[in-house]
């Protein structure tokens, strides 16, 4: 199974640089889970050279239970602590069998939106129709504005979650979640964008108006190859990109 678990925690690191390199996680707080088993998770662990998601490598994710111990011997060596809101990971995946995968982030946009009282709607249509069908279905606020450090607090979050995919935190951020990193990750970059929309749109003067009920019906499912696969393989691609270096700045290129 090393083989396997190996690719998994390349998959979350990279999921991890995408929740930074669209800020939605621009700073060191933040964590990506995924269900290995009935009774053990691979989750971001914070290390001894923390510098932020922006940052992660596959050494940072680590193998625990659901408990917070050492998945497998030595998972937890060499400094490596679950962050300190994995019972919001923990108490999800126990109550939502259908879920494989948990993001949590801090988009200042959803946290800003929120606050100034702008529930998430289908605002878009083609636009983004994942994030349509997502909005329209309904996200949920968890009301509370306190890091989610224990069962009670992870059940409460799971709660206001219910049946949703992705519920928005009260001056926190929000949470996401998925049957994969990419679904997971994608619905929160889904939220985010409705979210800097509706912030743009009263800013301006404008309403927030949904899109028409028979528009929304027209919407088309294009399909996982297109809303998963080619979507994910565009972050990772932007994400290359990100780290190849711009002749326009080399010192050789004058």
């Amino acid at each position: 199974m090393t083989g396997e678990l190996d690719a998994l925690r390349a998959e979350i690191a990279e999921g991890c640089r995408v929740l930074a390199a669209r800020r939605l996680a621009p700073g060191i707080l933040g964590h990506i889970s995924l269900r290995v088993d009935h009774d053990r998770l691979l989750v971001r662990c914070r290390g001894p050279r923390e510098s932020g998601l922006a940052d992660t490598t596959e050494a940072d994710i680590r193998l625990v239970d659901l408990d917070g111990g050492p998945g497998a011997p030595g998972e937890l060596d060499g400094g490596y602590t679950p962050p300190y809101e994995l019972p919001l990971h923990t108490q999800l995946l126990r109550r939502r069998p259908d879920v494989t995968c948990v993001v949590h982030a801090h988009p200042r946009d959803v946290v800003a939106a929120d606050l100034a009282g702008l529930p998430i709607l289908p605002l878009i249509g083609a636009f983004d129709i994942p994030g349509a069908t997502l909005a329209a279905a309904g996200v949920p606020v968890y009301s509370r504005s306190v890091l989610v450090r224990d069962a009670v607090l992870g059940d409460e979050v799971a709660d206001a979650l219910g049946d949703r995919p992705v519920v928005v935190m009260r001056g926190h951020g929000l949470t996401s979640t998925g049957s994969s990193v990419p679904e997971a990750v994608l619905r929160a970059e889904s939220v985010h964008t409705i979210a800097t929309l509706s912030l743009a749109i009263t800013a301006s003067g404008g309403s927030l108006r949904p899109i028409e009920p028979r528009d929304l019906a027209e919407l088309p499912d294009l399909g996982g190859g297109l809303n998963l696969e080619a979507a994910w393989r565009h972050e990772l691609a932007r994400l290359d990109r990100a780290t190849e270096p711009n002749p326009l700045l080399s010192r050789n290129s004058f």
